[in-house]
């Protein structure tokens, strides 16, 4: 099929590949514009920019689809589909509409569960024991349209968010070119009414970590919020980042280190944290990060 592919994160890349090579021809590539990242505040491309000029592909990077121009060069490619995955942009009615076969969304979740734009951190901070993928056709509403496939996974007991991510990725490459090679044949089916929740955004606020909830609340916190922005709590007046974590059995007062290998108390039960990340420094495991940075039995984290 000609296809436009709309995407902009890492979570779009193995989708693109994928397209590439099942064998359709990608019309053009849709992402959002390089911006300034880094120390030195260059622009930088994003990661399916990048792989869309490794691949040679056209690439495309408006502001907004919400001007004539815009909608008429997209309309020009004369596509008969757009796979669209993160790609971070409101679709005009024009532009849902240019495509032969409409506008495909590769959406995180099992819809109507997490609409919005943070499904997979909202579905691991909530303790949703599964998730997965939906193939839905773009409507004008956000996540709304009717799914033409869905697939279910586990969450582990001890995933983060970025494991998550990365096989939701790989599922939603397969699940799109399977949706592809049967469109005809694929019945769409309406999202229900019940059960609809939205993934709002993460907020930066949420990210630090209050030892008085519960242990499994903290641990779904940590790993939810893991690796981006990263749960943070205070640590001899540093910040350190907490970036993975299980619920283990222990009591104290919270935020209380039980022993020296990282078990904290939290208002019931404790936690062991397996990853963390002092200011400055690099992710490390539980065992890397004490050797440079001992967390003794009786010291308070959260002051």
């Amino acid at each position: 099929m000609r296809v436009i592919f709309m995407g902009s994160p890492d979570f779009s890349v193995p989708v693109l590949e994928a397209l590439v090579e099942a064998g359709h021809e990608i019309a053009a590539v849709y992402c959002q514009p390089p911006r300034p990242a880094g120390r030195g505040k260059k622009d930088r491309p994003t990661a399916v920019h990048a792989k869309a000029e490794e691949l040679g592909l056209l690439v495309r990077h408006p502001v907004s689809l919400k001007g004539e121009d815009a909608q008429r060069e997209f309309a020009q490619l004369q596509a008969d589909v757009a796979v669209v995955v993160a790609y971070g942009l409101i679709l005009p009615q024009a532009v849902l509409d240019a495509p032969i076969q409409g506008c495909l969304n590769i959406h995180a979740s099992l819809l109507p569960r997490w609409r919005g734009a943070a499904p997979i951190h909202r579905a691991i901070m909530e303790g949703d024991a599964e998730t997965g993928i939906c193939i839905m056709q773009m409507e004008a509403g956000l996540d709304t349209g009717p799914v033409l496939l869905r697939e279910a996974l586990e969450i582990g007991a001890e995933e983060t968010t970025g494991a998550l991510h990365d096989r939701l990725s790989q599922m939603g490459a397969r699940m799109i070119c399977a949706a592809l090679e049967k469109l005809p044949e694929l019945v769409p089916e309406v999202q229900p009414e019940e059960g609809v929740t939205y993934a709002a955004k993460i907020d930066k606020a949420e990210a630090a970590v209050d030892w008085t909830r519960k242990a499994e609340e903290v641990s779904r916190q940590i790993r939810g919020l893991s690796p981006f922005p990263g749960a943070w709590t205070l640590f001899a007046g540093q910040r350190v980042k907490l970036l993975g974590a299980r619920v283990v059995a222990g009591s104290g007062a919270a935020g209380e280190a039980l022993d020296d290998a990282l078990i904290i108390a939290c208002g019931e039960g404790a936690v062991q944290i397996t990853r963390a990340q002092r200011a400055g420094k690099g992710a490390q495991d539980a065992e890397l990060f004490l050797r440079g940075h001992p967390v003794p039995k009786g010291s308070v984290w959260g002051a």
